[in-house]
């Protein structure tokens, strides 16, 4: 019989026991989390601010990006200590193990192992990494050199769609399109979009391509409900759905919640102002973009390792996912003077809390949306993506990676996702 300790009490992915005694079960990986959860508790509980870590976590199951990152330095001087510099893979996935077996509130559950944002050995990342990295840059030692993983781009990817039955080709699909460019029936146009999807896919993917989805498909921007009818082509209706099926009934609050721990800023307080229903005076955004906003808050946009490219803030950033019209005012204006290709939200009315109409801009054309709010909205911006095969606004592709992968499910674990999207889902799906 084995003692543990009492700071952990149930890691069914890993460990199985029911008190502060370890049963031998003769399971190898049973074993290896065991030593991987002392060889952390040793390391954490012999430096003297350790003990703050334990006294986080036990009051908030979660840990704090400042202690997160002190957890990490300890961790890492520990590893170095062992195994030097340049510890082997090995090591640096034991102690990721250590992690989320000592703190299994920390595990990420839609992660392969659990544990990828603290060290994933295929693509050799995540915060643990990172540290030795910059441990090894500051120590002029050269870092270890292995392949990396090919993840996929997931809105330009190429995908066998879901419902596509009934397809037209040759000259009946000629015909679909002479009749979906005249026709003022709303049923028929979409009826002869359903039937040209494939076509409009090949079209979309084709670099080569003289002529835009637009000047072939001009009803995408007339008829609002034609996004949304490729988007459950693609994926399905139960994918299609599943943004307004599951953010406002659990994400929000969520988001709100972990926003209202973070350190205190005018533009934090603007955005939190927005739930305050009794607030005087308030001309920011509604509680949907205000919530969404916090999220990107909370995965701000990083500069990618490019000294070229600064870092902007999440307010900056904001202003590539949403933007604001005043009811009466010239579209035509605003229109010429967009100079972004990638898709955002196009918000009009009479104040920035009371949108009467939404338009998805693509290529700097503007789409209606027929959305009556702006949760509605956003899931159309989002679906845009991946309709016309458009990658994310680098400074948004933390928010929108966490979006795709964490709350419409799409391409788990094909995704390249920072060890922050994968720790803030950790966290929120973890909450009590």
């Amino acid at each position: 019989m084995i003692h543990i300790f009492p700071q952990i009490i149930c890691f069914t992915k890993y460990v199985c026991f029911k008190c502060t005694c370890l049963l031998v079960c003769g399971n190898e990986l049973y074993y290896l989390s065991m030593f991987c959860f002392q060889m952390v508790h040793s390391a954490l509980r012999s430096n003297p601010k350790g003990e703050e870590i334990f006294k986080e976590y036990d009051k908030t199951k979660t840990l704090s990006d400042a202690t997160r990152r002190q957890m990490v330095n300890i961790l890492v001087a520990d590893m170095t200590s062992a195994y030097g510099r340049i510890p082997p893979i090995s090591a640096r996935t034991s102690y990721a193990l250590g992690i989320v077996t000592l703190f299994p509130y920390l595990q990420d559950p839609y992660s392969k192992n659990g544990f990828e944002h603290y060290y994933d050995p295929d693509a050799n990342s995540g915060y643990l990494a990172w540290r030795l990295k910059t441990v090894q840059r500051n120590t002029n030692v050269g870092a270890h050199l292995r392949s990396r993983p090919e993840y996929q781009e997931s809105p330009r990817t190429k995908r066998d769609s879901v419902l596509i039955d009934g397809q037209l080709f040759g000259e009946e699909c000629r015909e679909a399109l002479s009749i979906i460019r005249h026709s003022t029936d709303k049923s028929v146009i979409k009826e002869k979009m359903r039937a040209t999807f494939e076509y409009r896919q090949k079209l979309i993917h084709d670099q080569d391509a003289t002529l835009s989805v637009f000047e072939v498909f001009p009803r995408f921007l007339d008829t609002p409900e034609l996004i949304d009818q490729d988007f459950s082509m693609m994926f399905g209706d139960e994918v299609s759905g599943r943004f307004l099926a599951k953010w406002p009934s659990y994400f929000k609050n969520k988001v709100i919640a972990a926003s209202q721990r973070l350190p205190s800023s005018s533009y934090l307080e603007e955005l939190l102002a927005s739930m305050d229903p009794k607030a005087e005076n308030y001309f920011g955004w509604d509680s949907d973009i205000s919530a969404l906003l916090l999220l990107l808050h909370l995965l701000p946009p990083t500069s990618k390792g490019h000294k070229k490219s600064a870092k902007i803030s999440s307010a900056q950033a904001a202003h590539r996912l949403v933007r604001f019209v005043k009811e009466g005012a010239s579209l035509n204006t605003f229109l010429e003077k967009v100079d972004v290709r990638q898709p955002f939200l196009l918000c009009v009315g009479e104040q920035r809390k009371e949108i009467r109409r939404f338009f998805i801009m693509v290529d700097q054309k503007p789409i209606p949306c027929s959305a009556l709010t702006s949760v509605a909205a956003f899931d159309v911006l989002f679906k845009a993506h991946f309709v016309f095969s458009i990658s994310y606004d680098e400074a948004l592709s933390s928010f929108y990676a966490f979006i795709q992968t964490t709350v419409y499910n799409i391409d788990v674990g094909n995704t390249k996702e920072s060890p922050r999207v994968k720790e803030l889902r950790a966290r929120l799906l973890q909450e009590r």
